[in-house]
């Protein structure tokens, strides 16, 4: 994706979905019908970070292009310069994969 025009703030993350697999290990099609939303995807854009009570910056620790998992109900869909995109709290987020 080339670079997005929308910069999150504070401690939000922009993330895209990748889709699932088609077939099951096993060879067999899954219907769109049966799908459930992908719980994993890649960071777009990330914000500065949130700040403590004294007013210090606490930097994101994900950054844009890391595949990450999330909850099936995290953030808020949006569509995006023809994208469909979601906006969630860096908390939302429960690990990057390696």
């Amino acid at each position: 994706m080339a670079k997005t025009k929308f910069r999150p703030l504070h401690d939000r993350v922009v993330v895209r979905r990748i889709e699932a697999e088609e077939k099951t290990k096993g060879g067999i099609i899954i219907p769109d019908t049966a799908k459930e939303k992908p719980q994993e995807g890649e960071v777009v854009a990330v914000g500065p970070g949130g700040r403590d009570e004294s007013g210090k910056l606490i930097p994101i620790d994900v950054k844009a292009g890391d595949r990450v998992l999330f909850g099936k109900w995290s953030g808020t869909e949006v569509k995006l310069e023809g994208q469909e995109l979601l906006i969630m709290k860096e908390s939302d987020i429960m690990g990057v994969i390696a």
